[in-house]
């Protein structure tokens, strides 16, 4: 097939570009290269999409397949109206943050979506589900609904760039203090590996699958996300939980970011990381183990620094201070 990756130099589209080399298409990458370079064996359209539809003038001619990662709506609308009408089969990875309601456990894939980004407002992260929702309708009606729509869960696994998921395992891999973790109880975690999300990618491209999948893990519980976590670094320190009430009069934020403890989530959330995979599941999507995810994980993160500086976590400066409060008698 020949496939157009619009990006191909980051995480996720890269592992895209990377497995559709390796299984034989004729792969182009269009991307500017500010992050990386993509894989070898893909041709590299040097491009900046901030120019509208001149940046595809290197890309002319038909297309067995694209596949769009964009999170802001106005060069995604610049993609489609250039390439969409000489486009077989159309994949735009979105988000489950494009759902409206996150406190109901296992919805599907026709829960309420958010409402789309208004035309002419700037895309920035408080409103990335809203960016989201309105690429999926441009997509729809560019494509006469004909396309595939990944709503992705938490991407995890080697390379992640936003330490959300490789926090807990290097936490503990650094074997160092008491870990303090959130009161989650049996809360779930879901997430799905990288090398998972873009074979179930590039399979549905492979098929011309079309509608909307919701491409996330399968749930694992918080306790046993920790405890595997433990085991697989071999640590040998405990750990120190805190309440909901308690993290937050400290100024601790949920999910993740500088100052965050990665994967807690604030309440009415009970179903962010708990959606129903069975659709995806059922038209081909595989995941592999999430033992062999974390093991990975934490493989990438001693190759990278135990210790680097993180995109989401605590400091060892301030999550040694909290410990401190809590192991004084401060109230939990």
């Amino acid at each position: 097939m020949r496939i157009l990756i619009l990006g191909g130099t980051a995480f996720l589209s890269k592992e895209i570009a990377t497995q559709a080399v390796a299984a034989g298409h004729d792969v182009t990458c269009l991307a500017r290269g500010t992050s990386d370079e993509p894989p070898r064996g893909a041709t590299w359209v040097r491009a900046d999409r901030s120019t509208g539809q001149a940046a595809y003038a290197e890309v002319a001619g038909a297309w067995d397949a694209v596949i769009e990662v964009a999170r802001d709506p106005e060069p995604a609308r610049q993609a489609l109206a250039a390439l969409a009408d000489r486009t077989r089969h159309w994949t735009f990875v979105s988000s489950c943050s494009a759902y409206a309601d996150h406190s109901v456990p296992d919805a599907a894939e026709d829960a309420a979506l958010l409402p789309a980004l208004t035309p002419g407002t700037a895309s920035t992260p408080e409103n990335y589900g809203e960016s989201k929702v309105a690429i999926e309708k441009a997509t729809l009606a560019a494509t006469n609904g004909n396309a595939h729509l990944c709503r992705a869960g938490l991407v995890s696994g080697p390379g992640d760039p936003t330490d959300r998921y490789g926090y807990w395992p290097a936490r503990f891999g650094r074997n160092s203090g008491p870990v303090l973790i959130p009161d989650t109880g049996r809360h779930p975690t879901q997430a799905i590996d990288v090398r998972d999300l873009a074979a179930w990618i590039l399979l549905a491209t492979e098929r011309g699958t079309t509608g909307p999948f919701n491409a996330s893990g399968d749930q694992v519980a918080f306790a046993d996300l920790l405890s595997a976590c433990c085991e697989a670094s071999a640590a040998h320190t405990s750990t120190i939980s805190a309440s909901e009430e308690w993290l937050v009069e400290q100024g601790i934020t949920y999910w993740s970011g500088p100052g965050s403890l990665p994967l807690w989530l604030p309440p009415h959330h009970e179903g962010f990381m708990a959606r129903s995979n069975r659709a995806a599941k059922a038209a081909g999507m595989v995941l592999r183990p999430w033992q062999e995810t974390l093991s990975d994980t934490l493989g990438d993160e001693r190759v990278r620094g135990l210790d680097r500086p993180r995109k989401a976590g605590l400091q060892p400066a301030t999550e040694e201070r909290l410990v401190g409060l809590l192991q004084g008698g401060g109230p939990t």
